[in-house]
């Protein structure tokens, strides 16, 4: 991360330290649900705690209004679990900038550890307001971003204090950038790229950047049939993007002008509705019938995909290969899921999003060498834009 400070470079030592991180956690019955986000600030938090810092930790949960305390979109929870994992107290105050965060702020002490409200409860937050800015950096001596997550977006706790205090990133910040641009500058080879979801026209500057850098670019998920339209197949009742038709064609030309082989689906699994008690029919992409919808990859598609995933040395992934949350539809996903487990030699690289619930959900997390906390963020990155939130520490 060149030009940018680390909390290795800072002496925190008796400073407020002010640290966004991304708690953005689902929340069930009042408890922390998946508590990864929180697991991946815990070396950033513990370094400083460790070094006598006084820390402040700041996020965001959810979409609340922006018009002030919401139960449904509190950060307490978060607090406790932090608490457990870190094994000491966790102040929390119940206000962002307010009475509360100012007399809990100044009363830390060296290795002591507060997290802020919920900073979305203020709409100021998100219009990166000046103000706001001001009353946040005001909490603090220096400022540290850990928060990958959100740093495509030119908030008040991501771009404006940074401007405003000393400003270093956290360790999960550095090793998202550094992992992320690494596969992109100089990645093993055979590199493969594997891209799910639903729309191309979410995904197209992300498969444009990475036909510039990979050798394999495996397409799936809802968007696939963008893609087989583009290749004049008829693709029945599924989902269809016809304004980018002619985006996906100008896609297989390039990645064969390129050199790249691209891999579209040969099979799928069909349904007559979107529904987990549909009927169901496996077919060729040639036979899809004009009243059904393509949700899932089939599986000679499936061995298809994970013969390249085999031979790879770096693999990103993106995006299921089809609706893995109903359990009819979720054998394509999980193949590409083992078969990016198996390949023990590979960088296996999984890009944030669904992709994550998907190793997830299917036990195999531990076995992929880096999954990254930021989904849009990611994408971002991997597309070539400047994000907002590391811009910020230069």
């Amino acid at each position: 991360m060149t030009n940018i400070k680390t909390i290795d470079d800072l002496d925190a030592r008796g400073k407020r330290v002010l640290v966004r991180v991304d708690f953005n956690v689902p929340i069930k019955d009042g408890a922390v649900a998946d508590d990864t986000r929180i697991r991946a600030a815990l070396p950033t938090v513990e370094k400083l705690v460790a070094d006598g810092a006084r820390v402040i930790l700041m996020s965001h949960l959810g979409r609340p209004a922006g018009k002030g305390n919401e139960p449904a979109f509190t950060l307490r929870p978060a607090a406790l679990r932090l608490a457990e994992l870190l094994g000491r107290p966790v102040a929390f105050a119940t206000d962002t900038v307010g009475p509360d965060a100012q007399v809990k702020a100044a009363a830390l002490g060296d290795g002591d550890v507060l997290l802020l409200e919920n900073l979305r409860f203020d709409a100021r937050e998100k219009k990166n307001d000046p103000a706001f800015c001001e009353e946040l950096a005001a909490l603090g001596d220096v400022y540290v971003n850990d928060a990958f997550g959100t740093a495509h977006r030119a908030h008040a706790s991501t771009a404006g204090v940074a401007a405003l205090l000393p400003a270093y990133a956290g360790y999960l910040m550095q090793r998202e950038v550094a992992t992320l641009s690494g596969m992109l500058e100089a990645p093993r080879r055979p590199f493969a790229a594997i891209l799910g979801g639903s729309k191309v026209s979410d995904k197209i500057k992300v498969i444009d950047a990475l036909m510039d850098t990979c050798d394999t670019l495996v397409i799936g998920g809802g968007m696939c049939f963008t893609f087989l339209l583009a290749q004049g197949k008829a693709v029945g009742a599924s989902l269809k993007e016809e304004d980018w038709v002619e985006r996906a064609a100008a896609m297989i030309a390039k990645a064969k002008e390129r050199g790249v082989k691209l891999l579209l689906p040969v099979d799928v699994v069909c349904a007559d509705r979107f529904a987990e008690d549909a009927e169901t029919l496996t077919v060729s992409v040639d036979d899809i019938p004009d009243g059904m919808m393509g949700l899932d990859i089939g599986p000679e598609t499936a061995k298809l995909y994970a013969d390249a995933v085999a031979e790879a040395k770096t693999v990103f992934w993106n995006g299921p290969m089809g609706v893995f949350e109903m359990r009819p539809f979720e054998a394509g996903t999980k193949a590409v899921a083992e078969a990016v487990a198996a390949n023990a030699d590979a960088d296996t690289i999984i890009g944030g999003g669904d992709s994550v619930a998907a190793v997830n959900k299917f036990g195999l997390a531990d076995k992929m060498t880096f999954i990254s906390t930021g989904g849009g963020a990611s994408m971002e990155l991997v597309q070539g834009e400047a994000l907002p939130g590391v811009e910020a520490l230069r």
